[in-house]
């Protein structure tokens, strides 16, 4: 009697490029059809490749996220540390009631100019305001404390868990803390990383998920979504 072959299933690698593959694919899929970028958001994205920025940008699907979290919040103060081009800024702002406001803060001067252009040309100017300086120092003159409802972090990594702490202050009772770079491109998973930008998202994570004050979760959504609501 023939012994029948056993059937080989595919390597490691190709299932890994598989799975990289369809992740890519879903992604475009799902920005395709509920995440479409208008004329003026392409255009900022644009500029951001050109100045090489791109990977400090956050994805089509990551900001209609953010608009959708805005909305769920039903967010009427945000604040944002990172403002970049202002892409973010917009889907926000964009969530946000008549009388809503939404302060984000930058360090680089030009980029905040740049950033305020934008933000005029998509008619957000009354609800937008930008502030150019360091955010801690910023962050530390801002109140009162619970009058904020969404607080998104996209900035400097080594200073993520004093942004979290300034946002426990800041953030109202079920308020919602966000973070960019949750997963930084895989490198949280190495317990042996040495450089300080992976270590700082590592204790952010540890800190986040283990503080009292928040039910927390990341969703993995591009580099991964940090999120806590303030309990």
């Amino acid at each position: 009697m023939a012994k029948t072959r056993r059937r080989e299933g595919p390597n490691r690698g190709d299932r890994e490029g598989g799975a990289e593959e369809l992740g890519v694919g879903l992604s475009a899929y799902t920005e395709a059809l509920f995440a479409q970028e208008d004329e003026l958001q392409r255009e900022i994205r644009g500029e951001v490749v050109r100045r090489g920025f791109e990977r400090m940008q956050v994805s089509a699907a990551e900001g209609k996220l953010l608009h959708m979290l805005c909305l769920t919040a039903d967010a009427r103060r945000v604040l944002e540390v990172g403002t970049l081009l202002g892409y973010s800024a917009i889907w926000m702002a964009r969530a946000l009631p008549p009388g809503g406001e939404l302060i984000t803060l930058e360090i680089d001067a030009e980029r905040a100019q740049v950033a305020r252009r934008f933000i005029e040309r998509a008619r957000l100017g009354g609800i937008v305001r930008v502030r150019v300086g360091a955010a801690l120092a910023l962050l530390r003159d801002m109140g009162p404390a619970a009058s904020f409802d969404v607080f998104f972090i996209d900035a400097d990594k080594e200073n993520y868990v004093a942004y979290m702490e300034e946002a426990t202050r800041l953030l109202r009772p079920k308020g919602i803390l966000l973070a960019d770079n949750a997963f930084w491109s895989g490198r949280v998973l190495d317990p042996e990383a040495d450089d300080a930008d992976t270590r700082a998202i590592q204790e952010f994570n540890r800190r986040l998920a283990a503080n009292p004050r928040y039910a927390s979760t990341i969703i993995p959504v591009r580099d991964g979504l940090a999120m806590g609501v303030k309990l």
